[in-house]
């Protein structure tokens, strides 16, 4: 299978997680309102979009690893003369795994992203439970560190002279989520938690004619 189409097909998910936890979202949905009342309710959105970034991140880790698995038995995925080509990164004995215990980073991400979508889905079915405050900043904490990482894995890519694609999609479903994080923190803060519509909110004069 081409990997590009591949690359393409974690790609549409992960820009509609992206839409719902932005500001574009109310528009995007204003079709689908009397179908999906739910969906009128930003919170909703935004965890909906979170719940489906996290799962693009860890499915493409998942991928990432069944990579490096391939190529560690001879296999070629996805190389290429050009700059992006994952083979030549993630089949790369030196910068393939964690610097200290040897694991390898598509192992890694799927656990991370594997932690961060288990958090996403417990607020999204209880976000008012009394730990869904804490849980959404354990979320952006994670989120946090992981640029540190980001930024050690894109070194290694500079220093190759490569670029991992499915690497690449990864760290953007880390960013998407850190900032979905903060947002929902925002939220939290600023009273936009709970299901009631507010005058602010483009579908208050459907309710109100209701």
């Amino acid at each position: 299978m081409d990997q590009n189409l591949v690359l393409i097909g974690y790609a549409v998910p992960l820009l509609l997680g992206l839409v719902l936890i932005s500001p574009m979202s109310q528009s995007l949905v204003s079709s689908l309102v009397e179908r999906q009342p739910r969906l009128a309710h930003e919170r909703r959105r935004h965890m909906l979009g979170l719940n489906l970034v996290a799962l693009t991140g860890f499915v493409v880790s998942v991928h990432t690893l069944w990579i490096t698995n391939k190529i560690s038995e001879g296999g070629n995925v996805c190389s290429s003369a050009t700059v992006f080509s994952c083979d030549d990164v993630l089949g790369n004995a030196a910068y393939n795994t964690d610097p200290f215990f040897g694991i390898s980073w598509g192992l890694i991400g799927m656990f991370a992203f594997g932690a961060l979508l288990f958090i996403t889905n417990s607020v999204s079915k209880e976000p008012d439970a009394l730990w869904a405050e804490s849980y959404l900043k354990y979320g952006k904490y994670m989120t946090g560190g992981g640029m540190l990482v980001i930024a050690l894995l894109v070194s290694y890519e500079v220093q190759m002279g490569k670029i991992c694609q499915f690497c690449t999609m990864a760290h953007i479903a880390n960013v998407v989520c850190l900032a979905g994080f903060w947002k929902a923190g925002k939220m939290h803060d600023e009273g936009r938690w709970n299901d009631e519509l507010t005058e602010n909110s483009p579908f208050w004069k459907n309710k109100q004619e209701d």
